[in-house]
């Protein structure tokens, strides 16, 4: 009988269809975008034409991009997603720690009760946070009973950074935990049997041996976050306005889909900046000379 493997019928009746998807829902759309960040809208008679445009006219919209107003906003994004992303791995790591060491019978719940919250649309559960924080929310309410308060907790930037924990932490979790799934615990009980503290011995083996779920679970939450525009645009509002709101806006309300375009690519040229970065760290983790 011939060796499916080595069929060429059976690799094109498998992959095709997924190349034609890719194709039809991902690669074209994406060239489009990426022909239209290199246009600007055209001229008829005179009058700028909302619905046509000339193509490959220059890097007008990169260079427009690069305006401070743009950069104070980008600059913005950047440390609120950089925040959101350090919060979420000091409060995922001990729960990923704890599910790994959790008895075998709990662990499927636990990893149950983490992933729970992807079964809900994001938009119910924003709107659930809003109800939370507004000033007659639940928090406030609790806040009231013994005296303190109530504080604005919406449509500010302390609000947009919890939400982005709250819509990411599980992208991080999930990393961390099956890297610490597969950590050897001998070299943690060798480190403390040889007299090392339990600090120490976190600081110096555990974390080096866990990086790779740690950049990952970076990696994972910071691009989402930095790109993030439904979570600002209902907890933050005008206050807290990020890139991703930015873009938004251009191919909704400004109708500039070139300069959409091009902020969308600058975003997606970080992406994989941060994905090479990624592939370094890890290549230097193993002793790899790239």
């Amino acid at each position: 009988m011939e060796n499916w493997k080595e069929n060429p019928r059976a690799f094109w009746i498998l992959g095709l269809p997924p190349t034609v998807w890719l194709l039809a829902f991902f690669i074209i759309p994406l060239g489009f975008l990426f022909v239209m960040s290199f246009s600007d809208k055209a001229l008829i008679d005179g009058q700028i034409s909302i619905t046509e445009y000339d193509y490959f006219t220059g890097i007008s919209n990169y260079i427009r991009a690069f305006d401070t107003l743009y950069l104070s906003i980008m600059w913005k994004s950047i440390w609120v997603s950089a925040l959101a992303t350090a919060l979420c791995l000091l409060t995922a790591y001990p729960i990923a720690f704890g599910i790994c060491f959790a008895p075998n019978k709990w662990k499927p719940l636990l990893l149950l009760l983490v992933i729970l919250p992807f079964w809900i649309n994001l938009l119910i559960r924003t709107y659930a946070l809003i109800a939370v924080f507004r000033t007659q929310g639940y928090v406030n309410k609790v806040l009231d009973l013994v005296g303190i308060g109530p504080f604005e907790m919406l449509y500010n930037n302390f609000a947009v950074i919890f939400g982005l924990v709250y819509v990411y932490m599980p992208f991080m979790v999930l990393p961390l935990y099956a890297t610490i799934e597969r950590l050897d615990k001998s070299f943690l009980e060798a480190s403390l049997d040889l007299g090392a503290s339990q600090f120490t011995t976190f600081l110096k083996v555990t974390v080096p041996l866990t990086m790779p779920g740690i950049v990952s679970g970076i990696i994972l939450v910071f691009i989402p976050c930095l790109g993030s525009f439904l979570t600002p645009d209902l907890l933050g509002g005008a206050n807290a306005i990020m890139i991703g709101n930015v873009i938004e806006r251009q191919f909704k309300a400004a109708n500039d889909w070139p300069f959409g375009a091009a902020l969308s690519f600058l975003l997606m040229y970080a992406t994989f900046g941060a994905l090479a970065l990624r592939s370094f760290l890890a290549s230097r983790s193993k002793g790899v000379d790239i």
